[in-house]
């Protein structure tokens, strides 16, 4: 995918965008499995906030299958996946001493996440 010319930057803000995508993608995960960040460093840009690496949360949607934005911003094409919507207890990211009941939902592509085993 070539950049974007500066008449097209306008247009596109204006009306949205998706990275929506109609190729087939298999899913790795569903609602309710138990799933980890994966605790990783690239050199170049991530989607995966620094933040939820390493911790554990819960698939709480799959929101279907979009381009990687990783991928796609280096041309290296779309490369369709799975993104879930991924919910992990305050507690988890922020220790104990966060508010209990609070929960922060993350959209994660699937290459962003491992299951966990119980």
């Amino acid at each position: 995918m070539p950049a974007l010319t500066k008449e097209q930057v306008l247009p596109l803000v204006m009306t949205g965008a998706s990275a929506r995508s109609t190729h087939p993608a298999q899913a790795n995960f569903k609602v309710g499995d138990v799933v980890k960040a994966k605790n990783i460093n690239p050199i170049t840009h991530t989607r995966l906030a620094r933040y939820v690496r390493g911790k554990v949360g819960t698939v709480m949607r799959d929101q279907g299958v979009f381009g990687t934005p990783e991928t796609m911003a280096h041309g290296k094409g779309e490369c369709p996946q799975h993104v879930y919507s991924v919910a992990f207890p305050s507690t988890e990211l922020w220790g104990p001493e966060a508010m209990r009941q609070d929960k922060v939902y993350i959209d994660l592509w699937d290459n962003h996440l491992e299951k966990v085993e119980s």
